[in-house]
């Protein structure tokens, strides 16, 4: 193993006295564990720094990679002129990792020493150069190789990591690792995105996960509370712990604080022993599950003119059954499409899916059709329903558990169970009536069910 250090660094300029002033004294506890991560840094006798950043050029399908022979930059855009990096770039290992990238299907995007055709410069972002200011002041002076997270998905984000592991064993370096980015943007009525309650969760959550060193907990974390949390560094994270991928951790969390509404945190992740559990294989590292892998790609099917194929072979027995079904499309937190079928349609749960995915993309008549390049956006989730049983009253409900059916005639409206601000029983059948034209004063025979919800 020849990753010997990894790590994760706050980059608020602010906390650089040159920078911040007075105000960087309030970040004290984060300028302090900074200098100790330098330390700890420093005693791994690591040979290359890679860094990652979540503000240098960033794509959709692709790793944005600096291939520029010297690493510069200054802070000007924070009134700070006179703190400026030059590094000597290691690109041997850069180059070791494209090619280690490109072995397992992750593009590189390299960003050459004049301006790169998208417009990007290759010139050193503040995420870089921030924990740079305080491991230079720690007395870290290694050649770097500088990245950019991309909006892969989790489970390629961590193969990446693998890939730099991959590179350090080729090359037989000793290489150090760390992930740059704050956590949560939204901790206080006057941060910088605005409020959420659930940041403060997002931040504890990712301290106890990176504490435990629960990697699969990290790649699983919900992507509703990822979307909520407004953060900045749970991707270069995820590429980080990837680069430690078959090894047990021994991880500290240095420091945490959030006094402007913004959460730091600096933790420090040594390797352990060689651990086969540890070694996460695609399929374990896959964050979505099968019905959610089955939804996404039956939509690629669709969008690209593919011909609509569902497996016939290696289905799960827990979906090889019928059942109804619903799929939920949602893009940055918002509602793309529902579609779902109470009574199931198709032979089983798989075919219902793929068929409901469809629906949910281009037929809910409450949005306008999801277009081709918002798939890679698509957050979805599949519910898959209990067999309804009737009930005398609302008061054999429970929002967070049970859905509803209500029927009157012929009409009939459904409503999930664990929707967020239905908090009671009442809400639950109002709303159900409502989507089925059903007055509030018409007699209604109603129903619960229980989902399994995938995502």
């Amino acid at each position: 193993m020849l990753i010997v250090f990894g790590g994760t660094c706050p980059h608020p300029p602010i906390m650089i006295p040159e920078i911040g002033r007075e105000e960087a004294n309030v970040v004290k506890k984060s300028q302090q564990a900074m200098l100790k991560l330098a330390q700890e840094l420093k005693e791994s006798n690591a040979e290359t720094l890679v860094m990652i950043s979540p503000h240098a050029p960033v794509f959709r399908d692709g790793i944005a990679l600096n291939f520029a022979p010297r690493l510069k930059g200054n802070l000007t855009g924070f009134r700070a002129p006179q703190l400026s990096f030059d590094l000597a770039n290691d690109l041997l290992m850069a180059q070791e990792i494209k090619k280690q990238a490109g072995d397992l299907n992750i593009e590189v995007v390299p960003i050459e020493r004049t301006e790169h055709r998208y417009g990007f410069s290759p010139e050193l972002d503040h995420g870089l150069m921030v924990p740079l200011y305080f491991l230079q002041k720690g007395g870290i002076k290694l050649p770097l190789v500088a990245i950019s997270m991309g909006l892969y998905p989790f489970p390629q984000l961590y193969a990446f990591g693998v890939a730099i592991q991959k590179a350090a064993v080729n090359l037989k370096k000793k290489v150090a690792v760390l992930a740059s980015g704050d956590l949560s943007h939204r901790l206080l009525p006057d941060a910088p995105a605005g409020y959420e309650p659930r940041g403060k969760e997002f931040d504890q959550k990712i301290i106890q996960l990176i504490s435990e060193a629960n990697v699969k907990g990290i790649i699983n974390l919900d992507r509703e509370l990822i979307e909520r949390a407004g953060e900045c560094g749970l991707r270069p994270i995820i590429m980080m712990l990837g680069a430690f991928d078959g090894f047990d951790l021994k991880p500290a969390v240095l420091s945490y604080e959030g006094p402007f509404g913004v959460g730091y945190m600096v933790a420090a992740i040594k390797p352990g022993k060689q651990n086969p559990e540890r070694q996460l294989p695609a399929e374990q590292q896959e964050s979505s599950s099968f019905l959610v892998q089955l939804a996404r790609q039956t939509l690629e099917n669709y969008y690209h003119g593919k011909q609509k194929t569902y497996p016939t072979e290696n289905i799960p027995p827990e979906f090889a059954k019928k059942a109804g079904v619903f799929v939920s499309l949602k893009k940055h937190g918002n509602l793309m499409g529902c579609i779902g079928t109470i009574i199931p349609q198709c032979k089983n749960i798989v075919e219902e899916v793929a068929n409901n995915a469809i629906s949910s993309a281009i037929r809910d008549p409450r949005f306008y059709p999801v277009e081709i390049e918002e798939l890679d956006e698509l957050e979805i989730s599949v519910d898959v329903l209990t067999e309804p049983e009737p009930i005398e009253s609302p008061e054999e409900l429970d929002p967070k558990r049970y859905g509803v059916i209500v029927r009157s005639g012929g009409r009939s409206g459904l409503l999930l169970p664990d929707l967020e601000g239905i908090d009671t029983p009442a809400q639950q059948v109002a709303i159900a009536r409502q989507k089925a034209g059903i007055g509030p004063n018409e007699p209604v025979k109603l129903e619960r069910f229980e989902v399994i919800r995938y995502k």
